[in-house]
């Protein structure tokens, strides 16, 4: 599989993907990337955007994308 397919399961396996699960468990560094090809490959993919806390305590904004499922 591709890495935009892996991303995909990935986010219907655990509901979600953010760059530190892409690199970690995929291997993927450019998650940006991939996400914006499965957008044109016609996925409806959403993102917010959440503050954590980095290893000093201080508050980061990371980016969380998940598939957008509609009934």
């Amino acid at each position: 599989p591709t890495q935009a397919q892996r991303v995909l399961e990935y986010m219907r396996q655990f509901g979600s993907i953010t760059q530190l699960d892409a690199l970690r468990d995929l291997s993927v560094m450019r998650l940006a990337s991939r996400i914006s090809d499965l957008r044109r490959d016609g996925y409806d993919i959403v993102s917010n955007t959440e503050a954590v806390k980095n290893r000093y305590g201080e508050t980061c904004h990371i980016k969380r994308y998940r598939e957008r499922v509609t009934e």
